[in-house]
Order: structure tokens, then sequence, then C-alpha cells
């Protein structure tokens, strides 16, 4: 049956009204829930504030590097210590290294840029940051949902954002009704914030239908692989901020790796491949996994132990990629919209002060008895904020790398380490792109291929024990929620012509190509491995595959990521 058929069988669905629904329970979306309430609480006002998050709790699908810059904290929770807040490790030393295959180069001190400099940041795990902030929202009265996708963007009769519709539940892999089937619900609000994170499934479809991404540069991506180590005490130097830029990255390929130690012996390491990347040969995993063999990076996890895997994709095309952020009835906050400044890797920071600009948007438009129109004062307020400024100082980042480790690095130090010194708060110049980044693969009879070495299963592993230590499940009898356009292009053209990269692409093993009986060659999809990255919806070159929501509390659990 299709989704509308479903409707008609079923329907209707039960509404819920609010005032303010918010899609995400993660950094963005529960800073805003939270100001809200904070806001309505100073003014002796009742707001009625809903969040729904598809993963099993907040923070369960939460995933970053993570150092944090505390300044958007501090605005929200000026007391953030006192209430319990888990930013326990200080940052106490940053290096810089460029690594050739055995080398490494250590960046002088004076001249490490301002980008890399984390002087007052925390060493964090940001899934339990969210939590925390989860539980600051529910003592404030936030309603959240965990659990529960929000599948469907639903517009009144006059093309007005109006609210979600949560996924049905019970649906089997035939796509019919079964025993269990629960139809989703409505959630109505008067102004409904995105905040999925990195190429949020219904976000993508807000950009293309109000036309929000018209006269901006393509977004950009990255997808960062992370995991979580437990190291020998004798190697652990609590609050040491460590990035690596070079080996194992051909220069003209965009990537870099980061190593944090938080408290308890425990590391937190991965690396970033732009996915703009040409070499369709290329496997982020791989590339990760064979970083970690490099001396400067070995010398940490040598007798140590894996506890954590996990992967997302992250936004890096910066200011001059992003979107408009409103339009009628709501707006796209943090990593929805795509404010993570690469430059510096960090993106939770944005992301909090972003749900807190539309909190207050949308609480002064409420108060004015306004509802479902363009919440304007939120990219105004933006456009005069420090982070505005601190994107605008790092607009031309990733265009750089585009042209090179050795550009992207020289003019990195110049745009974020001389002109400061010169008195230019931002470049003088704008350097553009004009290309997405699933186009920018080449054909592989064009390319080098890149032959990996095995996983020894003590420093390096392979993707199946990988997504093994993620936590992933999905119920095994839904529909795939990583859908085709057309089923015949991953065999007659990505295979054909580029060597079928979503082989190599996604970090979870999710995509493999299989023989038939006959011989031919078929796409295996298999979902159920999925760590809800997304990689695969950027980077496909074809754009055939889609990701869609699946059932609510499935995917990766995240602990102490």
């Amino acid at each position: 049956m299709t989704p509308q058929e479903i409707l008609d069988q079923f329907g209707p669905r039960d509404a819920m009204e609010y005032d303010v629904v918010i899609v995400g329970a993660g950094p963005a979306g529960l800073a805003a829930a939270i100001r809200l309430k904070q806001r309505a609480a100073e003014t002796g006002q009742e707001r009625s504030v809903v969040v729904i998050e598809k993963g099993s709790e907040p923070g369960a699908h939460i995933l970053s590097g993570a150092v944090m810059d505390p300044v958007a904290l501090n605005e929200l929770f000026p007391d953030w210590k006192e209430r319990g807040a888990p930013l326990t490790q200080p940052v106490t030393a940053d290096e810089v290294l460029f690594l050739s295959e055995t080398g490494a180069t250590k960046t002088p001190q004076a001249l490490i840029p301002d980008c890399f400099h984390n002087h007052g940041n925390y060493v964090i795990s940001l899934g339990s940051v969210v939590r925390w902030l989860g539980e600051q929202a529910e003592s404030l009265g936030v309603e959240i949902f965990p659990g529960f996708t929000a599948a469907e963007v639903l517009y009144d009769e006059n093309g007005r954002v109006k609210g979600i519709a949560t996924g049905n539940q019970g649906v089997g892999k035939d796509g019919e009704p079964s025993d269990s089937f629960q139809i989703g619900m409505e959630l109505h609000g008067k102004y409904t914030l995105f905040a999925e994170g990195a190429r949020g499934h219904l976000g993508k479809q807000l950009i293309a239908q109000y036309k929000l991404d018209a006269g901006k540069d393509p977004q950009s991506y990255a997808l960062g692989i992370k995991e979580l180590w437990e190291i020998d005490p004798a190697r652990h130097q609590p609050g040491l901020v460590v990035h690596t830029a070079g080996w194992p990255m051909a220069a003209d390929t965009y990537g870099g790796g980061f190593l944090y130690h938080l408290e308890d012996n425990k590391v937190t390491l991965g690396f970033v491949t732009g996915l703009d990347y040409q070499n369709p040969w290329l496997s982020p995993f791989e590339e990760m996994q064979r970083w970690k063999t490099h001396p400067s990076i070995r010398q940490y996890l040598e007798g140590g132990k894996r506890l954590g895997y996990g992967a997302r994709a992250i936004t890096a095309g910066g200011l001059l990629s992003l979107p408009k952020t409103v339009f009628p009835g709501g707006a796209l906050i943090g990593c929805d919209a795509g404010y993570l400044n690469a430059a510096r890797i960090k993106g939770s920071h944005a992301a909090i002060k972003t749900g807190m600009l539309a909190a207050e948007a949308a609480f002064e438009a409420l108060a004015a008895g306004r509802q479902q129109d363009e919440l304007s004062a939120y990219p105004t307020a933006f456009e005069s904020s420090w982070l505005h400024a601190e994107l605008d100082k790092s607009r031309n980042f990733k265009q750089w790398f585009k042209k090179g480790v050795y550009v992207g690095s020289l003019m990195t130090g110049i745009e974020q380490w001389l002109l400061p010194k010169l008195g230019f708060a931002a470049p003088p110049w704008t350097v553009h792109r004009d290309q997405p980044d699933h186009a920018r693969l080449r054909p592989a009879s064009e390319c080098a291929k890149i032959d990996y070495p095995k996983p020894d299963g003590v420093i390096t592993f392979d993707r199946l024990s990988s997504v093994f230590i993620s936590n992933t499940n999905h119920e095994e009898h839904q529909p795939a929620h990583l859908t085709l356009k057309d089923a015949r292009v991953p065999v007659e053209i990505n295979l054909a012509k580029y060597a079928g990269p979503e082989s190599r692409y996604c970090p979870a093993g999710v995509y493999e190509f299989v023989k038939n009986e006959n011989g031919s060659d078929r796409l295996q999809i298999n979902a159920q491995n999925c760590v809800h990255c997304k990689t695969c919806d950027i980077k496909d070159p074809t754009q055939n595959i889609v990701w869609v929501t699946p059932e609510g509390g499935g995917g990766p659990n995240y602990a102490g990521m």
C-alpha cells in the first residue's frame, strides 16, 4: 500500500496542538525548546513546546568529536557548572601535525591559526551534553517524544508549514500494515523548527519546496568517522587536543584527523573526509583505519581497547552555502541549515546559538498574536551576532582546501593567523564554489585504484565489527529506509562507470554488490546496518539513493560518544 492508501484506510490521524513543534532533540532543538520556556517563565506566559526525536532517547544518535566552545551555553545557562553540565575536561594543550606516511611535522605554537586554538574549551561527549540538555528541558515543562520519527511535513491550504506527521509503526517489508500496525500522529504548531542535523530528511524537502538555497553556493559535506578508546594510563594526557592534516589523504583531497583526550583514560579520535573527493576508489572508513596506524596516532592506542564507533555527515559549506533559514510557518536551525564552522571543526556552539535565536523570534511572534508566518527576526538577529562574525571569518575555508592541502593550509594560515594580526576581522576576498559534492566524482577508469591493508583486529577493524559496537538496530520486518528512485541505476551506471562507490563510501557496510545465479550483478541493501550518517544521500553520483525515515527508535544507540 502507498502511504496515501494507508492514510485513506486507517486515517484520519490524531492531532495534537502546540505553540511550537521542534524536530530533533539535539543541541539546536533542545536549546530552542529551553529558551522558549525560559522566556515564557520570565514573562509569566504559558507556551506549549514539544520536541520529537527519532532516537531511542536524546543523545542516542548524537555524534561529534568533540571539543566544545561554551560561549553559547554560557548564554543559555550561565550557571551550567552548578547545574552539573558534563563539561568537566578543559583543553590543556593543542597540537597541529602535518603527517607524511611515517613522519610528522608539528606546527609551532606561535603559528597555529586562531581557529585551532582551544583555550577555554572543553573535551566532551556531545551525547552526554545532549542528555543533560534534555533533562533541563523537561524540568522546564518541555514535552520530549523520543522514538518517534518526523516523517512528513504538513502544509495548510495556503502552503504554510503547520507541523509534522510521525511515521507509521508496524508496516511490513511488503509495504502492507501488519498485525502490530499503528498509524502516525500529527503534531501541529503555530511555528515548527527543524533541527534534524546535517542533510535533514525534512530540511532537504523544505529547501527544495521554498527554494531556500537560491543564489547560494551548493552545500558541501564531509563524513566524520569516530571511535572511542580506553587507553594505557601511561599514554593518557587529559585535555590534549591533536589535529592532523596530510597523510593518508592525497594532496588534492580534503581530509584530516583528530584525537582528543577525555577523562578516565579515554580518548576520542576520528577522521573527517570531504565528500567532494573525486576518486571513486576512495573509502573514508578505510582511510580512517589506515590513519590510526601512523606512529603519531598509534602511540596512544597500543595496549588500549576500542569501546565505541560511529559515523555522521557534517555540513562544511559555511556561510556561503547557508540557505535562507525561514519560510512560512517555520525555520531551519543548527546543522539542518548548515551553521557548522568547518575551520574550527565545531558546530555545537552554533547549534545552541541558532536554536536560541529562532526561539527568541518565535516567542516574540507568538506574543504579538502571530502564527505560521516568516520569523524574519531570526536571520536578522543572526546577521548581527557573534556567530555570523565567526562564520564570516571562515567563509573561504572549504573552498581553499578544494584546491589541495597545500593551498588550503597556506590560505587558512593567511586568513586565520596573518589577517587578524593585520587588523582584518574577515578576509577582504571571497572564493565561491559551484559544484555539489556528488558531481565531483570521476569515472573509475580515470583514477588510481587504492589498495587498503587488511584490518589487524587490534588497531584497525572491519566495518561489521565496528557497526556492532555502535549498538545499531532496526526493526527487521519494516521496509528498507534506503530507497532507490530507479533500481537499474546502481548496476547500469554506478557500478559500470564508478565501480560501485556506494560499497566504499558507506561506513556501515549497508551497500554491497553481489552476483545473481545467472552471473549478473545486483545491489544488496543491508538497511539493518545503517548508522544514519546520510553519506549515501549526499555522495551517490546519480542522486538515486533517497534516505527516508525508518521506524522510530531504530539506528545507533551511542554511549559515551
